[in-house]
């Protein structure tokens, strides 16, 4: 199986259209468009019943104590963990193509809602909600697509990886909420086959010059 996006290439930089925030001069970041990216798949294998998307950031820093804070970087030494932007389930096995913007069209504070999605498809909560947990303005549950918006302070250049997961089953069980931690848990043993798409993103200015 093969993914691809019209968006943007394996391997190269996302644009900042499909990213939660841009480089903004004065206040280190603004909000951006963030819409979902296309994408596109082929080489579907047989018995195929349905499709799970999953996207995380894989670079992460493990603690946030330099995160966005003036005088301060996060080394690229820093142990990283995983960050889900996107869980989509139930995603028919017919299906070829994400078109993009479908699923998100600009950031909603404190999350869109969910788990419905169009076409009885059905969204998974991202780690924006335990992100933004406490803050007045931007807490909730934020279910679907919410992309990059790595520390703007960080030394180390973020990938984010697209992974279709191609299952024999028509709808995937999650115990408790639908996690990204939960979904790649159910999934674990119904996965026929899974392709993966990679793209690049950060707010270090420094970063977006070499």
């Amino acid at each position: 199986m093969k993914i691809s996006s019209q968006s943007f290439n394996d391997g190269a930089a996302i644009p900042g259209e499909f990213a939660f925030a841009v480089i903004e001069p004065l206040t280190h970041v603004a909000l951006s468009g963030n819409r979902n990216p296309h994408l596109a798949w082929t080489e579907v294998p047989e018995g195929t019943k349905s499709f799970v998307l999953i996207c995380h950031d894989s670079d992460v820093p493990s603690q946030a104590d330099d995160v966005n804070k003036e005088d301060r970087e996060v080394p690229a030494s820093l142990p990283r963990v995983d960050f889900f932007h996107w869980t989509l389930m139930d995603i028919p096995a017919e299906a070829r193509e994400i078109v993009a913007g479908g699923h998100s069209n600009g950031v909603t504070p404190r999350g869109k809602t969910g788990p419905e999605a169009p076409n009885n498809l059905r969204h998974g909560i991202n780690d924006y909600t335990s992100w933004f947990a406490g803050d007045p303005n931007m807490q909730g549950t934020y279910f679907g697509y919410d992309g990059p918006a790595p520390p703007w302070n960080d030394t180390l250049l973020h990938h984010y990886v697209f992974t279709l997961y191609a299952l024999d089953v028509p709808h995937l069980e999650v115990h408790g909420d639908p996690t990204g931690a939960n979904v790649r848990a159910a999934l674990a043993s119904h996965v026929i086959a899974r392709a993966t798409l990679t793209g690049t993103y950060s707010l270090n200015p420094r970063l977006q010059e070499i």
